[in-house]
């Protein structure tokens, strides 16, 4: 069943609009800073600066943006869900580069949802420049990101509502803005010749540079990829063809200015040189506001994936909240003022949009490119032809190539704040995955069937104090008959534990997105039973409510029965007790990992302590868990053995 599953998939006028304003936002924003940055990086100002730049502008969003996200890469989806995670969840034979590959991605895309609220509201805000040259640019822009960063905790639903008609408006703007100037110069269409884009990147001085701020022109593709599960296939392919005409329109617009301008060009943005002048007041107020929501669209885009990280067990264990009922819209505390503080860094640190151009664009040139060759890699396990998939890899992987070539000339002028931003991400992700693997390697699993007995002597016998009346465990075996051996080292060897009934919980993370089922086995019928949860990736994880669902669905089927079994409390039909016993696995020192597992396991023991536990991160009821600490025990051959020797 799929009871999280509701959205906007179908195509309808309403479906357009929302996926404007949910999935266009950052991308639709970048002709507030590209062309400004392109003149800014250039060292000669001249016709061939600018039909080159166009030209190229032209075909990054024709190849890199249409045909490899909106054509190609869309229909890489996971029952519906898109982006680099869902991608990784897609691919059935993962090895450890699949996974490598994956958290280098997600690190720079998190990395790059702090560079893009910074920018794009400090590029609108600076508009009002052009009407007072003493506006505070800083300070406003510090306190839009401060209230937006606030109010995420409520939830979107309210602004949800408005985001699509906003950038409805806003793309309207862009496009009538650039048809006001292309009416009398429409000779700046020559520019989607391909030869201007080729002389432009082998002739052209400093070419190299300036192929980093065309880059910026497609910056917010990976998020549309991101967003495929809120809007649908469709509705984004539709409203890309309008996305796409309103912004060549306003670029080539800004082109034909620039043209008529050649002489005397001065620093301002073109973007707002070509608004009439009794229009520049509102249409600063909408291009804030589109700022607004691309801003929204990144800091909604870095909660999901996290959230899509812990459940892939990428990212470690952290509070996760539902603030609203709309599809898959999380709140994760962490996340959003760790974003609140970075942003804020980087307007202060930076403090003008043309400072910021400088480091936007590189993090996230290599999550296209980590985002291609896992692309690569599920076609192929799709049986592709090879030839195709070879096409695939040459055609993109050369223009990332190049871009994330032009890109790392950026790094010293503030591309290192994203990679250090990145690198840390992944540091975390590494530790938390692979420090898993280790400790998964030394699990041992016991055959339930194999010794049924053992529970009903427990059970039955009264010289041991009984626990609890429900005695309830996590597991990871997958298998029906299995449990791992530390659950049975704590029922029968630490404390033995006596209850009339034990439940060992499973919880299937699958690779399918809102999943949300459970499987029931009696392995011996009123003693042990074995639950399986379902769950999809995008599933909050709240054990305790849907165990809670899953008794009260056996009581109601005559399975079991939850009447305490105390003498005194049964004649009155006292619901019967639970214990959930949460057991941590622990390395102790007796032990030594290789240099690699241990370096590794150190990371993954500093991340749990300051991450949160299972008792939080499965929303159980923590007044009614016990915590016990189990060895991971590693078969280790001693060197030498001690010798008993006799005193005198």
């Amino acid at each position: 069943m799929d009871k999280h599953h509701s959205g906007i998939e179908k195509v309808s006028f309403a479906g357009l609009i929302i996926t404007l304003g949910i999935v266009f936002g950052d991308l639709g924003t970048s002709p507030l800073y590209t062309m400004s940055a392109i003149i800014g990086a250039s060292t000669e100002f001249s016709r061939e600066l600018i039909f080159g730049a166009l030209s190229c502008i032209f075909w990054t969003l024709t190849l890199q943006t249409t045909i490899k996200y909106v054509i190609i890469t869309l229909r890489a989806d996971n029952h519906g869900e898109g982006g680099i995670f869902a991608l990784f969840a897609l691919i059935k034979k993962k090895n450890n580069w699949v996974a490598i590959l994956t958290m280098i991605g997600g690190s720079a895309l998190l990395a790059d949802g702090i560079i893009t609220p910074s920018i794009t509201v400090t590029s609108a805000v600076e508009g009002l420049k052009l009407i007072s040259p003493h506006i505070p640019v800083v300070p406003v822009v510090l306190s839009i990101l401060t209230i937006l960063f606030f109010f995420q905790q409520f939830g979107t639903g309210f602004m949800g509502k408005v985001f699509g008609p906003v950038m409805l408006l806003w793309f309207t703007m862009l496009a009538i803005l650039g048809l006001n100037f292309l009416v009398n110069d429409p000779s700046i269409f020559a520019a989607i010749n391909p030869i201007y884009a080729i002389r432009f990147i082998t002739e052209f001085p400093n070419a190299v540079i300036l192929l980093g701020a065309v880059f910026l022109a497609t910056t917010g593709a990976e998020a549309l990829y991101s967003d495929l599960g809120h809007c649908g296939i469709k509705n984004i392919r539709i409203s890309w063809v309008f996305v796409k005409i309103s912004l060549l329109l306003n670029y080539f617009g800004q082109g034909a200015y620039l043209l008529n301008h050649l002489d005397h060009m001065n620093s301002a943005n073109p973007f707002f040189a070509i608004m009439p002048a009794w229009f520049l007041l509102p249409g600063v107020i909408i291009a804030t506001a589109a700022a607004i929501i691309a801003s929204q669209a990144l800091i909604s885009g870095s909660y999901t994936l996290i959230s899509e990280a812990v459940s892939l067990n990428i990212w470690p264990k952290i509070r996760i909240s539902y603030p609203t009922d709309i599809k898959g819209q999380v709140y994760v505390p962490f996340v959003n003022w760790f974003l609140w503080i970075a942003c804020t860094f980087v307007v202060i640190y930076f403090g003008e949009s043309s400072k910021m151009e400088a480091a936007y664009g590189l993090s996230i040139t290599i999550t296209m490119i980590m985002t291609t060759s896992l692309l690569a890699y599920h076609l192929r396990s799709r049986k592709v032809h090879m030839a195709y998939i070879i096409l695939l890899l040459t055609v993109f992987l050369s223009i990332e190539g190049t871009f994330l070539y032009a890109n790392l000339h950026k790094f010293a002028n503030g591309g290192w704040l994203t990679i250090a931003l990145a690198l840390l991400f992944f540091v975390v992700m590494y530790g938390w995955y692979f420090g898993r693997k280790i400790k998964n390697k030394y699990i041992s699993f016991v055959n339930l069937n194999k010794d049924p007995g053992i529970f009903r002597a427990l059970s039955a016998d009264t010289s041991v104090p009984k626990i609890a009346t429900n005695l309830i465990y996590i597991t990871k075996a997958n298998r029906r008959d299995q449990i791992e051996s530390k659950i049975m080292y704590s029922i029968f060897n630490k404390h033995p534990k006596r209850a009339n009934t034990y439940w060992f919980l499973h919880i299937d993370n699958l690779e399918t997105p809102n999943t949300f089922e459970y499987v029931i086995h009696h392995v011996i019928p009123g003693v042990l039973i074995k639950v399986d949860f379902r769950l999809g990736f995008k599933v909050e994880r709240k054990i305790n409510l849907y165990f809670k669902e899953i008794i009260d669905d056996l009581v109601k089927s005559g399975e079991i029965s939850m009447v305490s079994q105390y003498d005194s409390l049964k004649s009155h039909n006292i619901p019967a007790d639970c214990l959930y016993v949460n057991l941590d696995r622990i390395l102790i020192s007796d032990y030594q990992l290789p240099l690699q597992q241990s370096f590794i396991m150190a990371i993954h023991n500093f991340i749990r302590k300051v991450s949160i536990n299972d008792v939080k991160a499965l929303g159980l009821d923590s007044s009614n868990v016990i915590e016990e600490k189990v060895p991971i025990v590693i078969e280790q051959q001693l060197k030498k053995r001690i010798v008993r020797v006799t005193t005198p």
